[in-house]
């Protein structure tokens, strides 16, 4: 924005500049060359005066010295004809240029002359180095104003162009001289103007990343930028609030509600005993649903940890870290009959929050395991997913895919809202799994979907920015504890 101030205040002066400079510059040019020719001509009528009465007398050979006086005061170049055309004296004696003698009658200013009028122009002169000022005015008298003599003046133009370039850097020196004070006041003004405005994007982005540190100040800047960081301030302030009030809670109850859950559970196993064998049913179902309420409270507890916790993603080798998620359930895939399987190319590392990839497989995992009937196979597929040419760049994909019944298009979609569960779901679950594999993935900076797998089944897609094996870690070191969901996983269909 500074940039923006600074270039309107330029642009505005420099229309200004131009508006005026060029203007004069053009006025004076002309000028100059206006009187420039009223003097020539003025003094060439002196000049064929005099020789016009030389002739009359019958001096005519004090024209040639008449002439080199004026040429060496004035600078030009004089040529005296008589009233045929035919040149009586030229002050350029040089043999190649000079005219004497010649009849000049049928050049346009002559002709001119001689019929007793004045011609006054510009003409290009080799003699006299470029483009010079030509006077040609007749010296008649007489009743009948015969013209006696011509006379033809020639001066260089030279030092007047000369005069008007020098004017005209003045005028650019000037102009440039001016931006420069400009620039240098509207930076001032500008800064003064927008130090409001980095003030608020300052807070802005530390709110964003969680914590206003330094609010904007309420009285620097225009009113409105005041009024602004004011309101802006109450509203940061309130936020703040309301998101620890909302963690506190989610945390605390979380914490509280586990002492209050193993004391009812160990109350419930300490009726077994005592009840008849007709009430066993019962009491295996109340024990079941106060173990899935202590699975809830221990997402809650995670989620939690893991929307309070500042984290950065660094590189990390997702390769390495599915081998060993994918050797450490197989003995509980297993225990049902399922086979888990690792397939893919290599994908090497990928951004990621430190032990949240291990909580991402874990839960995506859990899921699967819940959903694939004994004598399937879950899949786990590493694929590097090209980009589309600049909109999109290459992403890092992990497919996990079971055999169950898979989701409808529907459920697909709500399956990532928290406590979401399917209608005909037959297994216990606490509807957080999903919910936390997409905090996780979106704490990597990636994403996760859900699609229907070509055999039946789902297919779970994550999809990581990839990093250099030997990129530099920018990132700071979160707390150890990155929260997973082991055991309190989203319920898939049909469970």
């Amino acid at each position: 924005m500074t940039r923006r101030l600074v270039f309107s205040y330029l642009s505005l002066m420099l229309l200004v500049l131009l508006a005026l400079e060029v203007p004069f510059g053009f006025v004076y040019a002309r000028g100059e060359l206006s009187r420039f020719s009223n003097t020539a001509e003025q003094g060439a009528m002196t000049l064929a005066d005099v020789c016009e009465d030389k002739l009359e007398r019958g001096l005519a050979a004090d024209l040639p010295e008449l002439a080199r006086n004026y040429s060496r005061r004035t600078g030009s170049r004089v040529i005296v004809a008589d009233r045929n055309g035919i040149v009586r004296t030229d002050t350029d004696n040089a043999p190649a240029t000079t005219t004497v003698g010649k009849d000049l009658s049928a050049e346009p200013d002559m002709a001119t002359a001689l019929h007793n009028r004045p011609a006054i122009g510009t003409r290009d002169t080799p003699a006299s180095d470029g483009e010079a000022l030509f006077a040609t005015v007749p010296g008649s008298s007489g009743t009948d104003n015969a013209v006696t003599c011509v006379v033809r003046t020639l001066h260089p133009l030279g030092a007047l162009t000369e005069k008007v370039h020098t004017t005209w850097a003045v005028l650019t020196a000037l102009g440039l001289g001016v931006l420069a004070i400009v620039a240098l006041i509207g930076f001032a003004l500008a800064r003064s103007i927008t130090r409001p405005i980095r003030a608020l994007e300052r807070a802005t982005a530390q709110l964003a990343d969680g914590r206003l540190t330094d609010p904007p100040a309420t009285d620097h800047g225009p009113p409105e930028l005041r009024r602004l960081s004011a309101s802006f301030t109450r509203t940061a302030t309130r936020l703040q609030h309301l998101l620890r009030a909302q963690q506190a809670f989610a945390s605390e109850a979380s914490h509280q509600l586990k002492t209050p859950l193993t004391a009812l559970r160990l109350r419930l196993e300490n009726f077994e005993p005592h009840l008849a064998p007709g009430a066993q049913g019962s009491l295996d179902e109340a024990l079941a649903e106060v173990e899935r309420l202590s699975r809830m409270v221990q997402g809650l507890l995670a989620l939690a940890r893991l929307e309070n916790s500042a984290i950065t993603p660094e590189a990390t080798d997702l390769d390495t870290v599915v081998a060993d998620r994918a050797a450490i359930w197989t003995a509980f895939a297993g225990e049902q009959g399922v086979d888990i399987t690792v397939t893919g190319a290599k994908a090497g590392h990928v951004w990621a929050v430190p032990g949240a990839l291990d909580g991402i497989i874990d839960n995506l995992l859990s899921n699967a395991l819940r959903a694939s009937p004994p004598g399937t196979a879950i899949t786990l597929t590493t694929v590097t997913a090209a980009g589309d040419g600049g909109r999109t760049p290459p992403m890092a994909e992990l497919h996990v895919v079971d055999e169950g019944p898979g989701m409808t298009e529907a459920e697909r979609r709500r399956a990532f809202d928290r406590f979401w569960r399917a209608a005909d779901a037959q297994h216990e679950g606490t509807g957080l799994g999903l919910p936390m594999v997409r905090q996780l993935t979106r704490a990597c900076g990636g994403k996760v979907s859900l699609h229907a797998a070509p055999g039946g089944g789902l297919d779970a897609v994550v999809r990581l920015r990839p990093a250099r094996r030997h990129a530099p870690l920018t990132a700071r070191r979160p707390s150890p504890d990155v929260p997973t969901a082991h055991g309190s996983s989203q319920q898939r269909h049909p469970g």
